[in-house]
């Protein structure tokens, strides 16, 4: 089938976004392909439409288990076989999972890379024909990526276990130091990287200080038309500056992690629809969402790297009309960044007795473990063990990271029951059991398919169609697991932590340098870019941020706050950059007087007298006394 009547078929769109199809095509020549596309540039597709257009089934790997939840129900939806294996699930669910992607006709298996390294899926993906290895969110791969995770350099060995087939590795963010390592990472055959330039001529960018965010923000929200999305880094802000919104007469929602799944439907729902006009929410908010119309996006806390600033920035104007992306930020967040670096980055000591405690609190004897999930209190565990909260959840991070566990904070997972026995064994359990008879025929004239597979269900639902209260259907699934009829998994709806290996002595646990020294170095670079970024008052805001990702040939868009200060002047771009490029060494080198600039520069005096003024307006130089100046 053409590849463009796949894309009609299944997902309604006529027409490939620009490097889709080269992408895609790149794939399906054999070729290792690297692809970089920015927030809302259509990643997915570029490994969902090769999946469908080859015989065969796709691996995907990524660490994010709700995208990948997201990702198999929208693919389910459209009418392609998807299936997610991830922590939490049912032993025998991941072997139905399996046995199906070999001898059923799963089109794509998403899985997260630590699944990769066990005995039972290495023995399964030998027999799977395998067409593609996708990699999202490859950034993961490398040491030098924001988000690196080891497990994600284990990803290369499975291709021992499938020759010829190709890896199409996709990040929306990397600087090229990253891109150079994620193809040696992955051994790539040959170097081949498809980049659409990060630029969003569209996307106006503001840094703005101000000593009252919230009434600033209100004047924002108020005078742009269209819906939004604020930032914060906190869940009880997310409720404080919702609530601040609405007093005001802006319907705002709000959304974070720790919220039931029903209330965060519901608050999406109501923005998705424009119900709302703000959501403001945590990073926790906005995988897998794609609103087109979003005018903007303000962030009221700063991010730890531009990665992430871009990545949810990039979330304003996906139509490609105009779309603002606002910093509002005071002397105190640069101080909170700071402090946020501290508590990331918990002693080495203090991650060992995080995870002694952790097995304490589950009462997981050493040796014991592994695969099995657990129900998680973060609160009671520090609480019980007199953990600092912050400094525990990152430690568990750290741990996550390292592949010893999985924290899996928004468990958002529908019941699912799948029947462990035959037809016709059902059929005389029934007869031996007549006082379940009634509600075994209403599960099979509900739900198709539970034979096969685990099947999601709706307790509510059963309870209405047997005349029932939602606690006696649980009951009575609960009963007929025990009797070996049927698999019962309840909905999780509380955070849950999987361990990956079984337990071990907290000697044991080791914290390698890439995880730990190296990341921790890395951060703090990271986080002195964002400094310079939100101080920047001499470069364009779209410029810094092309160049922090490798593009040095851009122009400054003329819009941002930076730009509409200069765009005063009355200076074309080459003049002033010309000027500035001329004065800088000069005043780094030692103090001038402003005749002495004009005597040393080669550009028109009246010229060269704003930009002095421009420079002393952005706090960039300062009188050294009298009429002398240096460069700050």
């Amino acid at each position: 089938m053409p590849l463009k009547t796949i894309l009609l078929k299944y997902w309604g769109y006529s027409q490939f976004r620009p490097l889709q199809e080269d992408i895609i095509q790149s794939v399906l020549d054999g070729k290792d392909t690297l692809a970089l596309l920015p927030t809302g540039g259509g990643k997915s597709l570029c490994f969902q439409v090769p999946a469908m257009a080859m015989p065969g089934i796709c691996i995907v790997i990524t660490p994010l288990i709700a995208l990948m939840k997201d990702q198999v129900d929208n693919l389910n939806k459209r009418g392609i076989n998807a299936k997610a294996i991830y922590s939490g699930m049912h032993p025998n669910e991941i072997e139905i999972t399996l046995n199906n992607a070999v001898y059923g006709d799963i089109k794509l298996l998403y899985v997260s890379p630590e699944r990769l390294q066990t005995d039972t899926f290495r023995e399964h993906l030998k027999k799977m024909k395998v067409n593609l290895i996708a990699v999202d969110e490859a950034h993961c791969v490398s040491q030098w990526g924001y988000d690196f995770r080891p497990p994600y350099l284990k990803i290369a060995d499975i291709k021992a276990l499938l020759q010829n087939v190709p890896i199409l590795a996709l990040t929306a963010t990397a600087t090229s130091e990253v891109v150079e390592d994620i193809q040696n990472k992955l051994e790539f055959k040959q170097k081949n990287v498809f980049q659409k330039s990060f630029e969003r001529k569209n996307l106006t960018y503001f840094v703005i200080k101000s000593d009252d965010k919230l009434a600033r923000l209100l004047r924002l929200i108020n005078k742009v038309k269209g819906t939004g999305i604020v930032y914060v880094r906190s869940r009880k802000k997310t409720v404080e500056v919702a609530n601040f919104l609405n007093k005001n007469g802006i319907k705002a929602g709000y959304y974070h992690a720790g919220l039931e799944t029903k209330i965060r439907n519901e608050q999406q729902k109501l923005w998705m629809q424009d119900s709302n006009k703000v959501i403001v929410a945590t990073n926790a908010f906005g995988m897998g969402i794609d609103k087109p119309n979003v005018r903007f996006v303000v962030h009221l806390d700063l991010t730890d790297t531009l990665e992430a600033y871009f990545q949810e920035a990039g979330r304003a104007g996906r139509d490609e009309l105009p779309s603002f992306a606002i910093i509002l930020h005071d002397n105190a967040d640069v101080l909170a960044l700071d402090q946020n670096y501290q508590n990331a980055y918990p002693e080495k000591e203090y991650i060992k007795n995080v995870y002694q405690a952790l097995g304490n609190y589950f009462k997981i004897p050493e040796g014991i473990g592994k695969d099995q999930s657990y129900n998680f209190d973060l609160r009671d565990f520090c609480d019980q063990f007199r953990f600092n909260l912050i400094t525990a959840y990152n430690s568990l991070k750290f741990l996550e990271k390292e592949g010893y566990i999985i924290l899996n904070e928004d468990p958002n997972q529908s019941s699912v029951i799948h029947f462990t026995i035959g037809k016709e064994d059902l059929y005389r359990f029934q007869i031996e059991n007549p006082s379940t008879d009634n509600f075994i025929k209403i599960i099979l004239r509900s739900y198709g398919g539970v034979f096969a597979d685990f099947v999601k269900i709706s307790e509510v639902e059963i309870a209405k169609r047997s005349n029932n209260e939602v606690e006696k259907v649980q009951k009575m699934l609960h009963l007929l697991t025990k009797m070996q009829v049927l698999n019962y998994v309840p909905q999780r709806n509380k955070p849950y932590i999987t361990y990956l290996i079984e337990r071990i002595s907290t000697n044991d646990v080791f914290l390698s340098k890439e995880t730990y020294e190296f990341r921790k170095k890395n951060a703090l670079k990271r986080i002195e870019a964002v400094k310079e970024y939100i101080d920047m008052s001499t470069k364009c805001h779209s410029q810094f941020l092309l160049e922090y990702f490798g593009e040095t040939k851009s122009k400054r868009c003329g819009k941002c706050d930076v730009c509409l200060e200069r765009n005063k002047m009355e200076l074309n771009e080459y003049e002033f950059d010309n000027i500035l490029e001329q004065i800088k060494p000069l005043l780094k080198a030692k103090v001038l007087t402003v005749e002495d600039l004009v005597n040393e520069i080669d550009a028109d005096e009246d010229k060269i007298l704003k930009v002095l003024q421009w420079l002393l307006d952005n706090d960039k130089i300062k009188k050294a006394g009298g009429m002398e100046y240096t460069w700050k």
